[in-house]
């Protein structure tokens, strides 16, 4: 059984974008939100983007943006909505990343942040699942959004290649090929929100296309053996 219209509509209201910091403005989101369609049991935390560059390259400010944004704009909705969590069994999907998991390069504050926000997951699910409250996180890959878009424009005009060949370059080594799309993304994210995944909560799941799976030191070794005379 999946959630409800009602309840998927107020968990859309609550999707988290731009800068959610202030607790007062999580407070009237979610006042509204129960207000508009009279209870609130699912919410998605969905907020990110910021984070770029290496330690030695991030300043003072540029850290408090990454945590803002990516980290505690979820801390701060999920507190606010609690009680209504509490009140309906309620669940949660934090959207961390790929980056939760792993390192890229030079994006040391991204990095950080989803980390963090796979610790809150796990905190939440111990702290509030005799309460009735599930909360998991859910970490994608590549995914055909405007922000990659934008990446892949930028890695295409390096390497002189199309938006499409950019994204096949950065996904030839995952074994389906491709990045995921958004609705394939909204699909793993209702099921995580419905009762079909009742059973579950403090869970990690992966959308990359099958990234994390890959040995990249083999992948690396068959590259190179394949240049080989």
């Amino acid at each position: 059984m999946g959630p409800s219209p009602r309840a998927v509509a107020a968990a859309l209201l609550l999707l988290a974008g731009g800068t959610l910091t202030a607790s007062a403005y999580a407070r009237r989101v979610v006042a509204d939100g129960v207000q508009r369609y009279g209870r609130l049991d699912l919410l998605v935390a969905n907020a990110g983007g910021y984070g770029l560059g290496t330690v030695g390259e991030t300043s003072d400010d540029a850290w408090r943006e990454s945590l803002d944004t990516n980290l505690n704009s979820a801390f701060v909705m999920i507190r606010e909505a609690l009680p209504h969590l509490v009140a309906r069994g309620g669940s949660v999907v934090v959207v961390s990343s790929l980056a939760g998991l792993f390192a890229g390069p030079g994006v040391a504050g991204y990095v950080t942040t989803k980390h963090a926000l796979i610790g809150l997951t796990r905190s939440l699910a111990r702290d509030y699942g005799r309460r009735g409250v599930r909360v998991n996180a859910l970490c994608p890959g590549w995914v055909r959004t405007p922000m990659a878009d934008e990446e892949m424009d930028e890695l295409g005009a390096a390497r002189g290649l199309d938006r499409e060949a950019a994204y096949r370059l950065v996904t030839r080594d995952t074994p389906l090929g491709r990045p995921a799309t958004p609705e394939e993304i909204a699909g793993i994210v209702a099921f995580l929100l419905s009762d079909d995944s009742a059973a579950m909560t403090g869970s990690v799941v992966t959308a990359d296309s099958g990234a994390s799976a890959t040995d990249l030191p083999t992948i690396a070794f068959a590259d190179y053996s394949a240049e080989l005379p």
